[in-house]
């Protein structure tokens, strides 16, 4: 899952970004109104948003996001905590409100479950067919059987079980698991779905030439290969 963090205190916000990284997140960390502004829309499934940026009210950023085809969540983080502010930041269309300081582990309970609601689940288990994911212990199971995964296939299958049924290009996939600073390789798409080919049997993921790849589901309207 890809987050924007907009964070003007470097500290802190490298602090927050390590943390949801090691917790599996795709995190692009930006200190200004504008640099957020640049970001967009870039695929993400929520922003983390501070109020008070050097250049800028926070708050002028979800106008542009509520525009978006498929806007993402608003976690306000901020150390706004009158009771006025936190109803302004919610009337503006955020879906959250932490004040500073707060626990990380609390901050990564809310964005499961700001994504949780984003998807429409009640439960925070992920199921596709026989495929399972416990998004707190990060276990994936196929038929009730263990799959052993690495940070970048794990973040792949999330992003499949997130879009069941849909075609995910391969710049979708390369933003499920590399930030805007990393270099991904001409062929990264490639080599992971090869991988978890292998793991979850060779026609886990379809490949729509020219298009991308729906997890398991033959789409119309394409040639198909599961090579």
């Amino acid at each position: 899952m890809r987050i924007l963090l907009v964070e003007d205190d470097a500290t802190l916000g490298s602090a927050v970004r390590d943390y949801l990284t090691r917790e599996s997140y795709v995190v692009d960390l930006v200190e200004r109104l504008a640099a957020a502004r640049a970001c967009l829309p870039g695929n993400y499934s929520v922003v983390v948003l501070d109020l008070g940026l050097p250049d800028g009210d926070g708050l002028a950023l979800l106008p542009s996001l509520r525009k978006q085809d498929e806007p993402p969540a608003v976690l306000i983080l901020t150390a706004r905590d009158r009771l006025s502010d936190r109803v302004r930041g919610l009337d503006a269309g955020a879906d959250d409100y932490l004040v500073k300081p707060f626990d990380l582990p609390e901050l990564a309970a809310r964005l499961r479950a700001l994504v949780r609601r984003r998807a429409g689940r009640h439960t925070p288990r992920i199921e596709l067919g026989a495929l399972a994911i416990d998004p707190v212990s990060r276990e994936v199971t196929l038929a009730g059987n263990a799959v052993e995964l690495t940070a970048h296939e794990y973040a792949l299958v999330v992003e499949f079980a997130e879009h069941p049924r849909q075609v995910l290009s391969r710049g979708q996939l390369e933003s499920a698991i590399y930030t805007l600073d990393d270099g991904a390789l001409s062929n990264v798409v490639e080599v992971y779905v090869s991988r978890l080919r292998r793991k979850f049997g060779r026609h886990s993921i379809r490949t729509v030439r020219g298009v991308g790849y729906p997890w398991g589901v033959a789409e119309a309207g394409g040639a198909e290969a599961d090579e």
